[in-house]
């Protein structure tokens, strides 16, 4: 679904007229079809986490029908693992390393993959502030996964990630998932679990992978976003 200029005031809770001048300064993902203005809600979202601009709820609620079955953010990084001390002294040498480690099945091409986790990078960095990226690649679809897998990631050394707070990233959440729909459910919630305090505590310490998983149970619980 495509969002309108009303629809994004709306959730950001801001008039029409704010968002007309987010358009006008450049500073909001936005496409222009047929002389009307367009949101993609994953963007959005992604955009709202990296300038930590508050935005309802409801903008995640929405996408939810049921025909589809999205596990939550912990059964995700279960499926995925999580991994300590990757190195890499830049941001392609980090993904390659990650790309290199994840539980992937056999016919997923690893290549491919790291080339299109690289080109989203490329177009914009996945680091959405406080030391944390998000990895993930703009149409799920080809890689032909039957479940979610999000790996977590914590580097040997922080980089340089290009993100907007100019701090280094040292976490990583890369994300794989099966189908559009998906995909957006998920990243839309990792985003909204990733401003609970107590997660990004026991990331920054790093805790065990029990203690983190426990921890990311106990937010998905608390702010209903299973």
């Amino acid at each position: 679904m495509q969002l309108t200029v009303h629809d994004v005031a709306t959730y950001f809770n801001v008039s029409e007229r704010t968002v007309y001048r987010w358009i006008d300064q450049k500073i909001v993902p936005a496409y222009k079809i047929n002389d009307q203005f367009r949101f993609n809600r994953a963007e959005l979202i992604e955009w709202a986490a990296s300038q930590k601009i508050n935005v309802s709820p409801d903008i995640f609620e929405s996408q939810q029908t049921p025909e589809d079955t999205v596990p939550s953010i912990s059964e995700s990084v279960k499926s995925g693992g999580i991994f300590f001390r990757i190195e890499g002294s830049d941001k392609k040498t980090v993904l390659k390393n990650i790309v290199d480690i994840m539980k992937l099945p056999d016919n997923v091409d690893r290549s491919f993959l790291f080339d299109v986790l690289l080109a989203r990078e490329n177009m914009a960095s996945t680091g959405i502030g406080e030391g944390i990226a998000i990895p993930h690649v703009r149409n799920p679809v080809v890689l032909n996964v039957n479940i979610p897998i999000i790996t977590l990631c914590f580097l040997e050394k922080p980089i340089d990630f290009g993100a907007l707070d100019k701090k280094d990233v040292f976490c990583l959440f890369t994300l794989i998932s099966p189908s559009p729909r998906v995909h957006l459910q998920l990243i839309s919630r990792l985003a909204f679990l990733l401003k609970n305090p107590n997660v990004r505590k026991i990331l920054e310490k790093p805790g065990t992978r029990e203690e983190i998983l426990k921890e990311i149970e106990k937010a998905e619980t608390k702010v209903n976003v299973k």
